[in-house]
């Protein structure tokens, strides 16, 4: 018995340990980031490298908060990411719901469809939606980046609230089509309360994916003025001969800490959505 016990505390202790240098090599590249904002670029360049800072430098911190073009990137970056959340949620309420509760020709083809959308990564749809929004004149806008943004997040958004929708019992709808209200209004009136778990985890999701979003940024918008955080930073702080590697890592710090603290506190509601929508089906 004793042997038996022994065993289990060693494996136990070897998975702790295991556990621990996993969460040593996630969490390093954060904090390396946060040391290199924090120091002079020259301080940074010296070899052996100093993984504790020994000169306390905010300044990178100071000319990021008063330079115009940063905060242009900010106000952009906000514009799409809020833009595309909610345009998805409404394409999502609309489609999930014809998905759910309507049978038509194509409607099974229509959700192959959005599953095998799921599929393919996104640097295979840039040249497809690049030409097409160019034939619409769409390039060089952030109405650009949130109809890319909105497409990329719309098919697992649109079978999330397909799944929530098959879950909740017809008989709500038809006891309020039977006090005379209409579709829509039993729609936004009855269903759409009941759903708000799958909407909160997709309006996260879409704001996330948008929020991050490099290459949609680089390719569709050319204008300076019009970049968001991830492309504008990299074409800014990072050129062909210099590198302000301070400067990048404080801007990366200042674009991430919000978005970290306001992901912290709705979490749950993602983790509720995406485990509520999972057994309804």
């Amino acid at each position: 018995m004793k042997t038996i016990q022994s065993f289990l505390f060693r494996k136990e202790g070897l998975t702790y340990i295991l556990l621990g240098i996993l969460l040593i090599l996630f969490l390093f590249p954060v904090y390396w980031m946060l040391v290199t904002s924090i120091q002079n670029n020259s301080d940074l360049m010296k070899l052996p490298p100093k993984w504790l800072p020994v000169r306390l430098d905010f300044s990178s911190y100071a000319d990021i908060l008063s330079s115009d073009l940063f905060l242009t990137f900010y106000k952009n970056t906000l514009l799409v990411a809020l833009g595309a959340t909610i345009l998805c949620i409404l394409v999502s309420i609309l489609s999930g719901y014809a998905l759910s509760r309507f049978r038509f020709k194509g409607s099974s083809l229509i959700t192959l469809l959005l599953l095998s959308a799921q599929m393919f990564p996104t640097v295979t749809l840039v040249i497809g939606l690049y030409s097409q929004y160019q034939k619409m004149h769409l390039l060089n806008t952030l109405f650009v980046l949130v109809l890319a943004a909105t497409s990329t997040a719309l098919p697992f958004s649109v079978m999330l609230m397909r799944t929530f929708f098959n879950g909740i019992s017809r008989e709500l709808e038809e006891a309020a089509e039977i006090d005379g209200a209409g579709r829509f209004r039993i729609l936004f009136g009855v269903i759409v309360p009941l759903s708000k778990p799958g909407i909160m985890a997709i309006a996260i999701y879409t704001f996330l994916i948008a929020w991050d979003d490099f290459l949609f940024g680089l390719t569709l918008v050319t204008d300076l003025d019009k970049r968001t955080l991830s492309p504008g930073l990299s074409l800014t702080f990072l050129g062909e001969f210099s590198y302000n590697w301070s400067g990048a890592t404080a801007a990366a710090v200042t674009a991430t800490v919000p978005l970290l603290i306001g992901f912290l506190f709705l979490q749950r509601y993602m983790v509720e959505g995406l485990t509520a929508g999972g057994v309804k089906e």
